[in-house]
């Protein structure tokens, strides 16, 4: 039934249902593929990649594609690098990239969305109706496409510091280190995201989130599985989490062996805020590694929520006081299920006593 939807017109396809590339009577070739190895696909010249959802891109894999985009696969005069995005951001690499052409729409311009004369249509009321119901910065980019950043930020990270590419220079390697120091942290949800971290300390004392699961709808018993799956050959020394007595259990019974978490919220917090910051070597201490996201959530996509604990350091944020300004005293209870787990872990490492910074 998939070969009959693409037989008409001659068009052709490599793969299953979820074909490779796509070939056109006419010589054309269309690849189809994601961007957590763009390696296997990308090792020849292409004349145009399109990206959907660009701001979700890193700028290393930006860049990487307009190296690839030359024109001389079709023997064009030149080659194109193009895509679509929501507002990010306010200093997001989209918004500073010089010579990058940007075209801004809004959802009045969808017709989709509004009919000709301007008035909303069935479906315009059932989308808008999704996004009117966000709050705070995601509200300000996704409802009304503003590129702005968090008023009242809890963290100050920055991904062109905090976010780091495998063999760059930044992280000259290929993989995590075997003989580095590894931890789990976990926060446990369903209607919200259940979210387990995997943690990597090096010599420095520097920790890396480099594996994570972040994901809603699923039992304690299957992240169990996914989790000693992911772990296979690899030894750590704790699991710290959050105190459920019977989450905890589900995850024993399948040899999640964890360690009850240091909660309280103001230290773990401050412990987060200083390893963002830049130590006596000039470099930060707390990283995430670009990819870590081990499977997309797509409800959580569709309902325009964070996906991953990077997603979340940018809408942390603390209330604001009748005159506007933040409060920054215990943040909202909002988008904080990655930053659980993040506090989790940096509290453990704090007090574990093996490793040490100047």
């Amino acid at each position: 039934a998939f070969q009959d939807r693409f037989e008409h017109g001659g068009v052709t396809h490599y793969g299953g249902e979820k074909p490779e590339w796509f070939d056109y009577p006419n010589g054309s070739r269309i690849w189809t593929a994601g961007l957590d190895r763009p390696g296997a696909f990308l090792s020849g010249q292409l004349d145009f990649a399109f990206v959907n959802q660009a701001e979700e891109l890193h700028l290393p894999d930006w860049e990487y594609l307009t190296t690839r985009t030359t024109g001389r696969a079709g023997g064009l005069p030149f080659g194109q690098t193009f895509g679509d995005c929501n507002p990010g951001p306010q200093f997001h690499w989209i918004k500073q990239r010089q010579h990058l052409t940007f075209l801004e729409s809004r959802h009045e311009d969808n017709p989709n969305l509004f009919d000709a004369q301007g008035i909303v249509t069935n479906q315009g009321r059932k989308s808008l109706a999704v996004l009117d119901r966000l709050t705070g910065v995601r509200k300000e980019r996704l409802r009304y496409g503003r590129w702005v950043s968090a008023e009242g930020a809890v963290y100050e990270f920055d991904a062109a510091i905090h976010l780091l590419d495998y063999n760059s220079p930044q992280f000259p390697y290929p993989a995590i280190p075997a003989e580095w120091r590894r931890i789990r942290s976990i926060d446990f949800g369903y209607s919200n995201p259940f979210v387990c971290q995997w943690w990597a300390v090096d010599g420095d004392g520097r920790m890396y989130l480099h594996r994570e699961i972040y994901m809603t709808g699923r039992l304690v018993e299957d992240h169990a599985r996914q989790i000693n799956a992911l772990s296979e050959g690899e030894n750590y020394e704790a699991t710290v989490s959050d105190h459920d007595a019977e989450d905890r259990a589900t995850l024993d019974k399948y040899g999640v062996y964890t360690t009850p978490a240091d909660k309280e919220i103001l230290p773990g917090i401050e412990e987060v805020k200083s390893r963002l910051k830049a130590a006596g070597d000039g470099r930060s201490r707390l990283f995430v590694m670009a990819g870590a996201l081990v499977e997309r959530d797509e409800t959580l996509a569709e309902a325009r929520l964070p996906v991953s604990t990077e997603q979340e350091f940018d809408v942390y944020s603390y209330p604001k006081a009748a005159d506007g300004k933040p409060v920054k005293e215990v943040p909202i209870d909002m988008h904080n299920h990655g930053m659980d787990a993040a506090r989790y872990a940096a509290k453990y490492l704090e007090t574990s006593g093996k490793w040490y910074y100047e």
